[in-house]
């Protein structure tokens, strides 16, 4: 009779470690989103469902849980924008990504990203230009299909993704999720083309979003 051994005391201490670090990275999303990047460490590890010590010996300080915070959010985001380029249909492609960005609350998340980072930080610049090389792609399919209105770039795209999907200052920032993916839904509508209005100005770039040091 064969027996089926269980796993070596190292690797399920491996696993056990690795769900614990996955679960805070979760926890400390969802705390940032409430709270701003201050949100209390002791709060993190309590909906993480761990101690204090085991948060710490995880990540040293909290700059460096917000470090794997942003990445974690910038490599789901860009498994949604890949899906929406397998998508036969661009515009469709674009529309997925959009309301999959946000249940990544990429908006309410995007203000941790621009003041709490080290912009030089090789894995994190690495991660956002392949997400912007993504969404560049996506817009440009979009674009070609001739779906998407010529007048729109880029930034612009981005630009109304992360303020409709940022939360209003004053407000419960969960109070008004019911409403996120309907708000989208207009946003999508109208960047469709033919377009019925001529937008003022010139479209805007991802180096008009870059963050004036």
């Amino acid at each position: 009779m064969t027996t089926v051994s269980a796993k070596p005391a190292g690797q399920r201490l491996r696993a056990d470690a690795e769900r614990n670090r996955a679960r805070i990275i979760t926890a400390a999303r969802e705390a940032i989103v409430e709270h701003g990047a201050e949100a209390p460490l002791d709060e993190i590890a309590r909906r993480a469902g761990v101690g204090n010590a085991t948060l710490y010996r995880n990540f040293s300080d909290r700059r460096e849980l917000l470090h794997h915070v942003t990445l974690s959010v910038l490599t789901r985001v860009l498994e949604h924008a890949e899906a929406g380029l397998a998508e036969p249909d661009a515009f469709e492609g674009l529309s997925r990504f959009t309301h999959a960005a946000a249940d990544e609350r990429i908006g309410a998340l995007c203000p941790m990203v621009s003041d709490h980072i080290d912009h030089d930080d090789p894995e994190l610049e690495r991660a956002l230009l392949q997400l912007k090389a993504a969404a560049a792609e996506l817009i440009a399919r979009a674009h070609a299909s001739g779906k998407l209105r010529a007048d729109v770039g880029v930034g612009d795209y981005f630009l109304g993704v992360t303020q409709l999907t940022r939360p209003l200052p004053g407000t419960g920032c969960l109070d008004l999720d019911q409403f996120v993916h309907r708000h989208l839904q207009v946003f999508l509508d109208g960047l469709r083309a033919p377009a019925t209005s001529a937008l003022p100005g010139r479209a805007a770039s991802f180096e008009d979003l870059k963050r004036a040091d």
